[in-house]
């Protein structure tokens, strides 16, 4: 999980429509926040923004910011603008947690719940506007723990890309085995960990010269 940063406040901009910053508060519960901002003018009114706590698990933050970092160049280089008229389904980002045998709730104030089959973490869409999720301006919430008191939190607003969505949750559930101490792992979440056995790559045998060896003999 992330623990600590290069600085306190770490901004790293795009022609100043797209950052990301990360501020450290390590007297909060969340211990400071990741955030991943979009303009459409230059220094105007940020049009979308995802955030996560700085306890969210470090594979999760890599993830989007390597789909941010592939839509941003895409848009770059070709005539698509995905950074602020992505045309990915919103079902995209949550159908692959059906695969996963991840519970479903609709509600009618305009919000579906996905929960995993553990209890242990959740993803919130909220799909009509007014919907009441308790997020603000969150289309999106997923949390790990308890909802009222979560070990970690992320929301992407309105207007953030479902591509980067999808990516998120694809990295939530994914079983490639982590690295972790155990004491990097919250105590509601230990009864759920498993040893995966560690894999070594075997290096390619290479075939001996076929003549003499320049240098000494042994």
């Amino acid at each position: 999980m992330l623990r600590s940063g290069p600085s306190p406040s770490t901004t790293v901009g795009t022609f100043s429509r797209l950052w990301t910053r990360l501020v450290l508060e390590p007297d909060t519960r969340g211990q400071g926040t990741w955030t991943i901002g979009a303009n459409r003018i230059p220094f105007g009114p940020k049009t979308w923004e995802i955030t996560f706590d700085v306890t969210t698990p470090a594979e999760l933050v890599r993830d989007v910011h390597a789909e941010l970092l592939d839509v941003y160049l895409e848009d770059r280089y070709s005539d698509r603008d995905r950074l602020f008229n992505d045309d990915t389904a919103p079902h995209t980002a949550y159908a692959p947690l059906f695969a996963r045998d991840w519970s479903h709730e609709v509600r009618m104030v305009g919000t579906q719940t996905f929960r995993s089959p553990d209890g242990l973490g959740a993803v919130r869409h909220r799909f009509a506007p007014g919907g009441s999720g308790g997020s603000g301006d969150a289309a999106w919430t997923t949390w790990a723990g308890d909802g009222a008191k979560p070990h970690w939190r992320a929301r992407f607003t309105r207007g953030a890309p479902a591509t980067l969505v999808a990516a998120f949750t694809a990295s939530l559930i994914s079983t490639e085995p982590l690295h972790r101490a155990v004491k990097d792992v919250p105590l509601d979440f230990r009864h759920s960990l498993y040893m995966a056995a560690a894999t070594t790559h075997q290096p390619t045998a290479v075939p001996p010269p076929a003549g003499p060896a320049p240098g000494r003999n042994r």
